[in-house]
C-alpha cells in the first residue's frame, strides 16, 4: 500500500499542486493524513469491528436459543402451570380475580373507538372487570368524543370509568400512576394495559390471566403485536421486519432463558402487587415500561412472553411519526442504562445478561455500530486507502447479522436490500438519540405521542383520493439525511475514480436512500382535509 503513488489516490487539485482553494485543502489533507487521520481512522475501524463481533455473537446466541426452543417445544404453557379458569357453583364469580383494564390516550381521534370497543368487548365476568380510560387529551372536542364513547358503553352495563387530570406531568407514566390511585383499583388483582390503537381479542384475559393465577412468581404476561397496516406502504413493511425479529427472537429468548425481557408498554397484564413492590410507574425516562420491567426483575419477579397471544395494533405510517417514535425508543433505554447500571445487583449470570446483552449490546452498540461503521467509517476508508477493513468485517459479519434479523418475517425476504438501506438511514436518528440519552442532553425527556391514522386514510367506495398533499418544507426536508447522503455519494464517486475497495455500489445505493429520506419521500402522505 505504501508503494502506491499518491497521484493514483489524489488528483493534482487534491494534492495541493494548484494555488486555489481546492489545492490548499489537498495540501492540508496530505499533511494531516499520516500523523492524524490514518491513526484515528484505524482506531475507529478496530472499535467498530469489536462492536460488530459483539453484535454478531449476540445474534448467533439468540438464534441458537430460538432454534432450541422451537425444537424442544418449550412453550410457556409447558414451562409454567396453565389451567383454564373454571366456574365454582358455590362461590360464583368471586373465584375470578378482579381485573383492571387501563387505556391511556392523548388526542386519539382516529382510534379511540377501536381501543375502547375492544376493551369493553373482553370476555370476563362483568362484575370482575373494570375498564379505565385515562384521557390526557388537550383538544376539548376529542375529550368530549372520548367521554361520550365511555358513557355509551356504560349505558350498556359496562363498568367503565373516564378519568382525566389537570396536567400531563409524567406523560404516559404519570397518567398510569394517577390511574392506580383511584379507590376502586384497590379491589383489583391484575391490570391489563392497552395503548389507544390496540385491539385485544375477546379471549385475551382467558388466555393470559391463568399464568398469573397459577404461578405466584410471575409478574407480567406479555402478548405479541399483530400489525393491521403492515402492507400500507414500504416503510410499514420495513417496521414489520424489525419488530417481528424483536418478538420472534429477543422476547422469546428473554422469556425462555431468564424469565426477563423489556415490557412493551402495552398488550400485557401485570400483577398489581408486583407493580407496587417494584415502585410503580416512574417518569424519569421516556421508557417507563422498560424501567418498571427492570425494577420488577431486580425484585425477583418473573415474566412470560406468550407468542401465540396476539393483539392487533397500528404501525406509524408517516415518516415524521416514525422518527419521533424511534427517538423515544432509542434515547430512553440509553438514558435508563445510565441511571440504573449501578443499581443492578443480582446474580452474575443475570447481571451479565441485563447489563451487557439486554442494555449495552442491543440498546447501545447495535445503533452506534450500524451508523458509525457502515455510514461513516467504512466510506471513509475509500478516501484513506492506508486503512483497510477486513472482508469478514465488511461483508461476512453484516451479511450474517442481516440474515438472522430477517428470519422473523419470511414473507419479506425479497425486501431485504430495502430493509438494510432503510435501517441504516434510521440508525442515524437512533445513534443521535442514544448519545442524547447517555449524555442527558436537550431532548432526553422529549415525549411525542406516536400519531395514529386508524381509518383516516381509508376511502369509501366511489370517492377519489385528493391529489394535493399537505406539504410543509420544514417537515419534509431533513438536513442530516441530505448531509450524510452527500458524504456517501462523494465517497462513492471517489471510489469509482480512484479507489480499489469496490464499495461504490453500496455507497451509491445508501446515498440514494438517505436522499429519499432527506426530502421526506418516505411513508404515507396525508391528503388535504
Amino acid at each position: 500500500m505504501d508503494n502506491i503513488p499518491s497521484a493514483l489516490i489524489f488528483p493534482d487539485t487534491f494534492r495541493g499542486a494548484g494555488y486555489g482553494f481546492s489545492g490548499q485543502i489537498g495540501l492540508v489533507w496530505e499533511q494531516a493524513k499520516a500523523p492524524l487521520i490514518v491513526p484515528v481512522l484505524k482506531l475507529l475501524v478496530y472499535t467498530c469491528l469489536a462492536m460488530s463481533v459483539m453484535l454478531f455473537i449476540e445474534r448467533v446466541y439468540m438464534g441458537i436459543v430460538v432454534v432450541f426452543v422451537k425444537l424442544v417445544g418449550r412453550k410457556p404453557q409447558k414451562m409454567y402451570k396453565w389451567e383454564k379458569m373454571k366456574d365454582d357453583i358455590e362461590l360464583g364469580n368471586s373465584t375470578y380475580p378482579m381485573v383492571l383494564v387501563q387505556i391511556p390516550m392523548y388526542n386519539e381521534k382516529e382510534v379511540y373507538q377501536l381501543s375502547i370497543g375492544a376493551a369493553c368487548g373482553l370476555s370476563w365476568p362483568s362484575d370482575r372487570i373494570i375498564i379505565q380510560v385515562l384521557d390526557d387529551s388537550t383538544d376539548p372536542a376529542i375529550k368530549a368524543l372520548v367521554e361520550l364513547e365511555c358513557q355509551r358503553w356504560a349505558s350498556k352495563g359496562i363498568n367503565i370509568n373516564y378519568e382525566i387530570r389537570d396536567n400531563r406531568n409524567g406523560y404516559k407514566a404519570g397518567a398510569l400512576r394517577e390511574g392506580m390511585k383511584h379507590s376502586y383499583v384497590k379491589l383489583c388483582d391484575f391490570v391489563a394495559i392497552f395503548d389507544a390503537d390496540f385491539q385485544p381479542e375477546p379471549d385475551f384475559l382467558w388466555r393470559s390471566i391463568p399464568f398469573l393465577v397459577h404461578n405466584p412468581e410471575i409478574a407480567l404476561v406479555q402478548a405479541r403485536w399483530k400489525f393491521v397496516n403492515a402492507d400500507e406502504c414500504l416503510m410499514t413493511r420495513m417496521q414489520e421486519m424489525s419488530l417481528d425479529y424483536h418478538f420472534t427472537v429477543e422476547q422469546e429468548v428473554g422469556s425462555s432463558t431468564h424469565a426477563f425481557f423489556g415490557f412493551n408498554g402495552t398488550a400485557g397484564v401485570w400483577r398489581i402487587s408486583a407493580l407496587n413492590e417494584a415502585g410503580g410507574w416512574k417518569d424519569r425516562t421516556t421508557v417507563e415500561d422498560m424501567d418498571l420491567a427492570v425494577r420488577a426483575s431486580l425484585k425477583g419477579w418473573k415474566f412470560v412472553y406468550v407468542a401465540d397471544l396476539k393483539v392487533k395494533n397500528e404501525l406509524p405510517s408517516t415518516f415524521k411519526a416514525y422518527r419521533y417514535q424511534q427517538h423515544r425508543w432509542s434515547c430512553g433505554p440509553a438514558n435508563l442504562f445510565k441511571k440504573m447500571a449501578m443499581e443492578i445487583k443480582v446474580s452474575l449470570w443475570k447481571k451479565l445478561y441485563v447489563i451487557y446483552s439486554f442494555f449495552f449490546v442491543r440498546k447501545i452498540v447495535a445503533h452506534i455500530v450500524t451508523f458509525i461503521f457502515y455510514c461513516v467509517v467504512l466510506p471513509a476508508t475509500v478516501l484513506v486507502p492506508e486503512v483497510e477493513v477486513p472482508k469478514w468485517g465488511a461483508v461476512y459479519i453484516p451479511s450474517t447479522i442481516t440474515l438472522l434479523n430477517a428470519v422473523g418475517t419470511p414473507r419479506s425476504l425479497h425486501l431485504l436490500v430495502f430493509w438494510i438501506l432503510f435501517e441504516n438511514v434510521m440508525s442515524l436518528h437512533r445513534t443521535k438519540a442514544t448519545f442524547i440519552g447517555l449524555l442527558e442532553a436537550g431532548r432526553v425527556n422529549e415525549w411525542v405521542v406516536t400519531e395514529k391514522l386508524g381509518d383516516g386514510l381509508k376511502v369509501k367506495s366511489g370517492t377519489k383520493v385528493p391529489k394535493k398533499f399537505r406539504i410543509k418544507i420544514g417537515e419534509r426536508i431533513h438536513g442530516l439525511e441530505l448531509g450524510v447522503g452527500a458524504y456517501l455519494f462523494f465517497c462513492g464517486c471517489y471510489d469509482v475514480a480512484f479507489g480499489r475497495n469496490q464499495y461504490f455500489i453500496y455507497l451509491f445505493l445508501q446515498s440514494l436512500a438517505f436522499f429519499v429520506a432527506g426530502v421526506g419521500y418516505v411513508g404515507t402522505f396525508l391528503p388535504n382535509s
